[in-house]
This record gives C-alpha cells, sequence and structure tokens, in this order.
C-alpha cells in the first residue's frame, strides 16, 4: 500500500515555501525592531510542564496532546510554546541581569484535533514573549506589536477582540459569577460543558456547540469582578490602544483556552477564515511561573497561526527565479561547464547544471520551464573559440562572451535585474 502524509499535516512543497519565507522574513524584521530576540526550544518536552501549565482540565490537554513514552519517562509534542520559554527561561536563568527579556519564535506545534480549514495536526505559530514586567505599558507594545506584524503581513479586515481577567481573585470572582448565571441553564448546556460547570468553568466560554455559545453570548458582567488596580491597569491599556488608533471589540466572553491566562487577554478575528476565525490571540500570564516555580513573573505575549497568515494575506511573495542555467554538449564542454558553475555560485548567484543527455533543443526547453533567466552554453566550437553563448532568455537574443569575462559580466547583469 502507497503510504500518504498523516492525516491532518501537509507537505510544504518547493513552490510554497518562499511565501512562508516571505512571512517568516517580515516578521523577524518587526520584531527586531521592537526588540525581540529569538529562541528555539525542543519540539517535544516532559509531559508534567504542560499538565502544570495549561491545566489538567483544558480541552488540550484531556484530548489533544500527541503522548509518548521513552523508559519511566512521560513526553509530548509542544501543543504550544509558551509554557517551553517559560521552562527555557527559569532552566538558564535568562532574567540572570535583565529586568525584561524579549523572546520571538517560529516553529511547528501538535495537537490531536480534529482537522479543518486552518486547522492541522501539525501547525506553526510566530509569536513572542515578553518576560519580566508587569507594566500594562507593555501589554500596549504586545498588541501594537501584533497589529505592525499584520500590516507589514498586507493582512486587512481582521478584528481585535479584547478583555481583561483580572488578578487571580478577580478571576475566581469571575468564575463564581459564570457558575452562578450558567448553571440556571444547566439543561441546556451540551454534557461536555454541563462537566465543566464543576470542572472549570472558564472552558464553558471554549465551547463551540451553538446552543451553548448562544447562552454565554447573552452573559453581561460589565467588568464588574475587576479588583481596583486591575480596572485602572485594564482602562491604560484601552487608552493606549485609542492613542496608537488600534481597533478593538470589548468581549466580555473571551477567556482564552488555557488557564495561565490572567489580565488582559486579546484575539484577533478574521471573516476569511470562517467558523474558526482567529488568526491569533495572546495576553498576560503572570502567575504561569507561579505554577512551575511557585514565583510570580510579569509576563505577556501572542502567537498567530502561520497557515492561517498565509490564507488571508493579500500580498504575493516573490518566487525566488534561478538566475543562470549551464548547458554543455560533450564531456570536455561538462567538465568546463562544472567549474563554472562553482565559479558563479561563490560569486553569490544562483546557478544550475544541466545533466540530461538530450539535444540543445530539449535542454532550452527544460530551461524555460525552471524560469531560468540567463543560460550558458558550451559546446566544443566554445571551447576551442575561448567564448561561452551567453543567452538572455526572456528578451530571446545572446551573445559570445570569454570564459575568463563570464562570472563578472553575470555579476554586472544580476545586479542591474535585480
Amino acid at each position: 500500500m502507497f503510504v500518504q502524509v498523516p492525516r491532518g499535516t501537509k507537505d510544504i512543497l518547493p513552490q510554497e515555501v518562499s511565501a512562508w519565507q516571505e512571512i517568516e522574513r517580515k516578521s523577524k524584521y518587526i520584531f527586531s525592531l521592537y526588540n525581540y530576540l529569538e529562541i528555539r526550544t525542543p519540539i517535544f518536552e516532559n509531559i508534567v510542564l504542560f499538565k502544570r501549565s495549561l491545566g489538567d482540565t483544558t480541552e488540550i490537554v484531556k484530548k489533544q496532546m500527541f503522548v509518548f513514552k521513552q523508559g519511566a519517562d512521560q513526553f509530548v509534542l509542544r501543543p504550544e510554546v509558551t509554557a517551553s520559554i517559560a521552562r527555557a527561561y527559569l532552566e538558564n536563568n535568562l532574567g540572570f541581569g535583565v529586568k525584561l527579556r524579549k523572546l520571538f519564535y517560529i516553529g511547528p506545534m501538535f495537537r490531536a484535533e480534529r482537522p479543518q480549514k486552518g486547522r492541522l495536526r501539525q501547525f506553526h505559530h510566530i509569536g513572542v514573549e515578553a518576560i519580566g514586567s508587569f507594566s500594562p505599558n507593555l501589554d500596549i507594545e504586545i498588541i501594537e506589536l501584533s497589529n505592525c506584524l499584520l500590516k507589514a503581513l498586507g493582512i486587512s479586515n481582521y478584528k481585535f477582540l479584547i478583555n481583561s481577567l483580572g488578578c487571580r481573585k478577580d478571576k475566581t470572582k469571575f468564575g463564581h459569577l459564570l457558575k452562578e448565571s450558567l448553571s440556571k441553564h444547566k439543561k441546556s448546556l451540551c454534557k461536555d460543558c454541563q462537566i465543566r460547570l464543576s470542572k472549570n468553568i472558564f472552558r464553558v466560554l471554549d465551547c463551540k456547540n451553538e446552543q451553548c455559545r448562544q447562552i454565554t453570548s447573552s452573559l453581561k458582567f460589565g467588568h464588574s469582578y475587576l479588583c481596583s488596580n486591575c480596572k485602572v491597569n485594564f482602562d491604560t491599556v484601552l487608552e493606549g490602544l485609542n492613542r496608537f488608533n488600534i481597533n478593538y471589540e470589548l468581549r466580555e466572553q473571551l477567556v482564552r483556552g488555557l488557564d495561565y491566562y490572567s489580565g488582559v487577554v486579546f484575539e484577533v478575528t478574521h471573516p476569511a477564515l470562517g467558523a474558526q476565525d482567529a488568526l491569533g490571540a495572546g495576553g498576560r500570564y503572570d502567575y504561569l511561573f507561579k505554577e512551575l516555580v511557585n514565583k510570580e513573573i510579569g509576563a505577556v505575549g501572542f502567537a498567530f497561526g502561520q497557515e492561517r497568515l498565509m490564507l488571508v494575506s493579500s500580498k504575493e511573495s516573490p518566487s525566488e527565479q534561478l538566475q543562470v542555467y549551464i548547458i554543455t554538449l560533450g564531456q570536455e564542454a561538462a567538465n568546463r561547464g562544472l567549474e563554472l558553475s562553482r565559479q558563479v555560485r561563490m560569486a553569490g548567484i544562483s546557478c544550475d547544471f544541466d545533466y540530461s543527455d538530450g539535444s540543445l533543443k530539449s535542454k532550452l526547453k527544460e530551461a524555460n520551464k525552471i524560469s531560468a533567466e540567463f543560460v550558458i552554453i558550451i559546446g566544443d566550437d566554445e571551447i576551442t573559440k575561448g567564448k561561452a553563448i551567453f543567452r538572455f532568455m526572456k528578451e530571446n537574443k545572446q551573445e559570445e562572451v570569454e570564459f575568463l569575462n563570464i562570472v563578472n559580466f553575470t555579476k554586472t547583469l544580476t545586479k542591474t535585474t535585480k
């Protein structure tokens, strides 16, 4: 039987890679403007890390993790990377000597969920984490950074949804208000949400069941659960977004799907994505470190799904055109051509070599297929003359160039065509 790619995963083919690289390149540039440095963590971690950080009752931990064992140890393919970065921050003492550590990441994540549009079992996140500050001004920067990134990627028509969960006491109070209100509708909730009422009330707000969503969307609390300090922080963030002319919508039901979130949380949605309309999300997770080392450390971040960014991006990425294609006729010409290809590449010019045994006509057809900008043709006559035929594919013209001058000649042309 022919073995196919696993369900919920996909091959990123050569013709698609340039679009991926363009998003990654622009993201890295934008992050550098805000002084974020790249971090790379393992794609698998000890399962304990995610159970402690995400919460035992979250859908991710209960149903969506790829778990495997190695001896007595149990590991999981990372379903997200914030917990991994928190672990790396603590383990490598990244807070030493700096008050604020700014990090960004780009890489694959894994969740065992039902594949659908923009949602795969292996998917990719682009995100940032700022660790070491409780300042609401940092929340403003994070949201402004995410807005700047989307604009740089040519994405429009998106919406910011924003809420505040407050501090730990506020979140507990919010949970009580939720439970009191939702208990009145218990029989109308799905079976999972009836269990969530007693296990983890906030997960009811994440439910995709239409009837549950109708019930939760009607709830109004007006942030009455926020203490004075958290209310001031939230107002500071909203005022900052207003100053930066970032449009947002207050969404009282927004809690994020992971237990470590507190304070300001946000989500970015886009209508082109349909029912699963989230482009990305973020927020504060000051209490995550308390779960890991019993110490509060101010932290805030966001992540965008790279596949989702590509679905809504309006800018086409530039394709990488091959600059030089070398065609040879005969073994002596092949020897000269191989040496020339090495010299051309060392000059920083992309180059490929024709290894087929076909005719000159078939070789030129191949050069056209791969969209080579220039073709260098070498045969017995060219070796005798000490000159190669240099063909301009777009203009359909050619001229003879001495072997000694061909690299410099090509360099001059590639500079003018870039």
